[in-house]
């Protein structure tokens, strides 16, 4: 029994979809103004994970994950570069399928940009006009009335009373209670702007992803997802937009991961503590950003380091080294770590402790494959099938452990060495043996000497 904690209700349920055999799931994306950081990673590997586990599961999902590609910072970016907003967008859009494509994460079912919507954002805001939970100000925006909505705070636990002390208005704003939010903004000089009933404007960000998601997926689906980042006043913002428009539920679990930290601090550009993708991915391989990220159940927090990334590799060498050598073979035995890691996967998808049961798995096969190497290779096959529900493993063993950074001995030059080695020891040449061993030490190179002959990778 799948159970999945639900922030609406904050607690864990379990998991029964709108329709038997389908899940509609939905996830905020980026907005694509500059390349995705460690943040966005963590978002995409979490969901990945989630789709790839709900399919294992045997359920056909459909799985959205929207670009925003229309906003304020996209705007911003664009005047400051002096370039058409789209080619902006283009260019981040192409790149964060780079990144996503370097750390294996599946691409969604459908993949909606918020320009491509206007229709539908329009008619759902005439919508909610006409239901009374929205009105044309002056100045040619409209706003959400948040107050005209029973339901506003029960997201994120908030009080609309407490939230409306606190707010700030501005002298000039057009608002008939501070707590009300944008659906509508009226065109300025310099910006994008599209034809509307209340004139030549452009969407808030909140109504893209109400009208994109109820389109897409219907007006009640079954999981929503997101940064914690997100849960107020985005999410917040959408059930009240789409709840008001449709008079229907809008969403039956909400899933939110945690916040990202480095070095035990918030990820923040003011504190030049914040890194990029591509920057992790100049010292680390894609797959050891990937599985950092799954040592952490999506909910908690995830503290980056450099001690985390290293102990990821470490990790990833034991799994690979375990998986070495072995034949061809089906998938079979370790029932007691495959019921493990889905135990742990059904209870609110916790991948550390699905981990653990992978670590069992490997330890077996260490163990059997001296006396039983077919049962070992079957085993080596179930872990494989295990990693690809986290999308891990699913390299060839020596290709990870002997991947080239560019830099240090080319595989030739290690497997002369080794060669050198080998005659240095038939010679009983042992100084010359120790020698060439502490070479290929001090470039990298780990050597594991077995009855079978002489093994390496690259590592500490």
């Amino acid at each position: 029994m799948l159970r999945i904690y639900n922030d609406l209700t904050r607690k864990k349920e379990e998991f029964k979809s709108i329709d038997p055999g389908k899940v509609r799931m939905y996830v905020c994306g980026m907005t694509v103004y500059d390349l995705c950081h460690l943040g966005h990673a963590r978002v995409m590997v979490v969901f990945d994970v989630v789709y790839r586990y709900l399919q294992q599961r045997g359920y056909e999902v459909d799985y959205v994950r929207n670009i925003t590609d229309i906003d304020d910072k996209i705007i911003n970016r664009a005047n400051e570069n002096g370039e058409p907003f789209m080619e902006l967008t283009q260019r981040f859009i192409d790149a964060m399928h780079e990144d996503s494509d370097a750390l294996g994460i599946l691409p969604p079912t459908s993949e909606p940009r918020a320009t491509d919507f206007m229709e539908k954002i329009i008619a759902m805001i005439e919508t909610l006009i006409k239901n009374d939970h929205a009105y044309a100000a002056d100045n040619g925006d409209v706003y959400y009335a948040v107050a005209s909505f029973d339901g506003y705070g029960k997201l994120s636990g908030k009080s609309i009373e407490d939230l409306r002390a606190g707010a700030r208005v501005e002298p000039d704003d057009a608002k008939r209670d501070p707590m009300d939010f944008a659906l509508w903004k009226s065109a300025k000089p310099d910006e994008p702007a599209w034809e509307s009933p209340w004139g030549k404007g452009r969407p808030g960000w909140h109504i893209e992803c109400s009208a994109m998601s109820t389109d897409v997926l219907g007006n009640h689906f079954d999981i929503h997802g997101g940064g914690a980042d997100l849960t107020f006043p985005h999410h917040e913002n959408e059930i009240a937009q789409s709840e008001g428009a449709t008079g229907e539920d809008f969403v039956n679990y909400w899933m939110h991961n945690g916040f990202v930290r480095i070095n035990d601090e918030k990820m923040s550009k003011s504190l030049n503590n914040f890194f990029t993708v591509r920057e992790i991915l100049q010292k680390y391989r894609a797959e050891e950003v990937r599985y950092f990220i799954l040592t952490s159940q999506y909910r908690s927090p995830l503290n980056y380091d450099e001690e985390h990334l290293i102990n990821a590799r470490s990790a990833l060498t034991r799994f690979y080294t375990a998986l070495r050598d072995l034949p061809e073979a089906l998938p079979a035995g370790g029932e007691t770590a495959v019921e493990a890691f889905t135990a742990a996967m059904d209870d609110d998808f916790n991948t550390p402790v699905a981990l653990a049961a992978m670590f069992d798995l490997a330890r077996e096969i260490n163990r059997v494959r001296k006396g039983d190497l077919q049962q070992a290779a079957a085993l080596g096959a179930q872990l494989k099938q295990l990693g690809g529900i986290l999308g891990i493993l699913q390299q060839h063993a020596d290709d990870y452990l002997k991947g080239d950074d560019g830099s240090g001995l080319s595989d030739a030059d290690i497997d002369s060495l080794i060669q050198q080695r080998s005659d240095a020891k038939a010679e009983k040449n042992w100084g010359e043996a120790d020698r060439i061993r502490d070479e290929l030490q001090s470039q990298g190179v780990v050597l594991e000497d077995s009855a079978r002959g002489t093994t390496w990778r690259r590592g500490s």
